[in-house]
């Protein structure tokens, strides 16, 4: 039994560590991803060490220390993600009339077939932005029943898992469908005309995930990632990304992703948000993202019900202020931005590549 315990929490220590390794293989970085399954785990294995071990023994103790050092670590990515933790983004004001913009990203599951259900929630919710991942020329044909409502459009239907559509309400101006890292993994970035004439910059991602059937690192969607972040933290103008990055909000490359960036990320201090796997409560974690610049605030964040796909549709709608508010994020050291130029570097991009759509607009 003192065996076994011991060997519980040698590989909770290493499932917990490996991930601080910066390797950049698959079954490394997988590793990010079920942090909140492995503090259930630590959990429960300290729960069953409190019960078994003899408190006499000193030799007992340090496995117990292990098992709760692994769940306090775990809680350390997890925790701001809860309504425990401070709010990032400050909510709108119930008396506010600034305009507001709401976005719809849905990865749609290339199999799926049943486009009804999410053209039946875009009627319901009436998103200004309808992004859709995985979108084949099926699901094209489908969606475009929408365009009489949602008149502007960038559409990328593709058979590999990676196409994209975005159906709008509001004007795109400037819009350009690229492939930055990876032939076939294409990103949109457009600018978005609000209701007042506003315009502000829009960027919707889905670069391919670190698995043993796609990349066999992250390599590619890390510098993916951050170039586009390292493009919009020369942004003055507000800013939008989103989109399925393949990667969990409290991944140490989404971090730093959200600290090169300087956008904000809306979940913090409110909830998970966890939009994959819809078929498996025990195995969900949030890889869905809307990232945004200090000028919105928040309305609505929502889950939305389940469209016959592996990922929940999410909308959120955010009300632009006119200007930058004091809201609080994180910041990089010299360490952040040296390794996120050495990811750019790896795969030779460089944020100039990337679509600014706010510098081809006519000065307003």
């Amino acid at each position: 039994m003192f065996i076994g315990l011991w060997l519980a929490s040698l590989l909770l220590a290493v499932l917990t560590l490996l991930p601080l390794w910066r390797f950049e293989a698959w079954w490394v970085r997988g590793l990010d991803f079920p942090r909140l399954q492995l503090a259930v785990l630590a959990l429960l294995i300290i729960v069953v060490q409190l019960l078994l071990i003899d408190f006499s023994q000193a030799s007992q103790w340090p496995m117990l220390l292990v098992s709760a050092g692994c769940l306090m670590f775990q809680l350390w990515w997890i925790v701001p993600y809860t309504p425990l933790f401070r709010k990032e983004v400050m909510a709108t004001a119930a008396e506010s009339d600034s305009p507001c913009i709401a976005i719809l990203n849905a990865n749609v599951l290339a199999s799926n077939r049943n486009a009804q259900a999410l053209i039946e929630l875009v009627r319901q919710h009436q998103p200004d932005i309808l992004v859709t991942l995985e979108s084949d020329s099926w699901w094209q044909q489908q969606l475009d029943q929408l365009s009489d409502d949602y008149p502007y459009s960038v559409k990328c239907p593709l058979d590999n898992l990676y196409g994209m559509h975005v159906y709008s309400r509001l004007p795109l101006h400037n819009p350009s469908l690229q492939f930055l890292v990876e032939e076939g993994v294409p990103s949109v970035h457009a600018e978005a005309e609000l209701t007042d004439g506003s315009r502000i910059a829009v960027h919707f991602l889905h670069p391919a995930p670190p698995s043993p059937t796609e990349n066999a690192s992250s390599a590619e969607r890390d510098a993916e990632l951050l170039v586009v972040a390292a493009s919009v933290k020369q942004v003055k103008t507000p800013v939008i990304v989103a989109g399925d990055l393949n990667d969990v909000a409290w991944s140490e490359t989404t971090r730093l992703f959200r600290k090169i960036s300087g956008l904000l990320d809306p979940r913090i201090g409110r909830g998970m948000y966890n939009s994959f796997h819809a078929d498996y409560p025990f195995m969900r974690w949030p890889l869905d993202h809307l990232f945004h610049s200090s000028h919105f605030t928040l309305q609505q964040l929502q889950r939305l019900p389940s469209i016959g796909s592996d990922h929940f549709p999410m909308l959120i709608r955010l009300c632009y202020t006119g200007r930058q508010q004091p809201q609080d994020g994180v910041d990089p050291d010299q360490d952040d931005k040296e390794l996120a130029q050495d990811k750019m570097t790896a795969q030779a991009v460089v944020p100039e590549q990337v679509h600014r759509p706010e510098a081809l607009a006519v000065t307003r």
